[in-house]
């Protein structure tokens, strides 16, 4: 998507003769080499495209059937003993972690905590619901786990806003 690849166009002159250049070029003068920069920017893209992706999953398929308490959700939590006050926090939680994926200072510590919710989800399928939709949150936290690793120098900042605003 954002490779740097340039065709270099060569005009010959009497001065030296070795070269100078910064990337790999083939013989017909088209660097191959990838900047780092450019890596580091497709990286980034690819990685708040995955928390953007996130963000929608859990705001659309996991925490608005359990906000509008449809009957999918609301039977599960009631199998559970949990009733609408579970599944309606369930679901604040994940409408409130899917947003905070979005904001850069706050998506490490989003990524954790949807990360932990998951293993609340995992646990409970196993013991609950005899481990019927248990890969579903296991699937779900490696993502999550890489964008908390990736996004924790953000997060490092957080303690500092807060000190600022108090």
């Amino acid at each position: 998507m954002f490779e740097t690849t340039a065709t270099v166009t060569s005009t010959s002159t009497s001065s030296s003769g070795s070269g100078s250049g910064s990337g790999s070029r083939s013989t017909s003068g088209t660097v191959i080499a990838e900047s780092a920069t450019a890596r580091g920017r497709r990286a980034r893209l690819a990685l708040r495209g995955l928390q953007v992706l996130l963000a929608l999953f859990y705001a659309f398929a996991s925490a608005l059937p359990k906000l509008i308490a449809h009957p999918s959700a609301a039977e599960g939590f009631n199998e559970m003993g949990w009733g609408s006050a579970g599944m309606y926090t369930i679901g604040a939680l994940e409408l409130a972690g899917a947003v905070a994926l979005l904001i850069p200072v706050l998506s490490s510590v989003a990524a954790v905590s949807l990360g932990a919710l998951m293993v609340g989800a995992f646990i409970t399928q196993i013991t609950v619901f005899g481990g019927e939709n248990a890969a579903t949150p296991l699937i779900l936290i490696l993502p999550l786990a890489l964008i908390a690793w990736a996004r924790r120098r953000d997060a490092a900042e957080l303690p500092r806003l807060v000190r600022g605003r108090s």
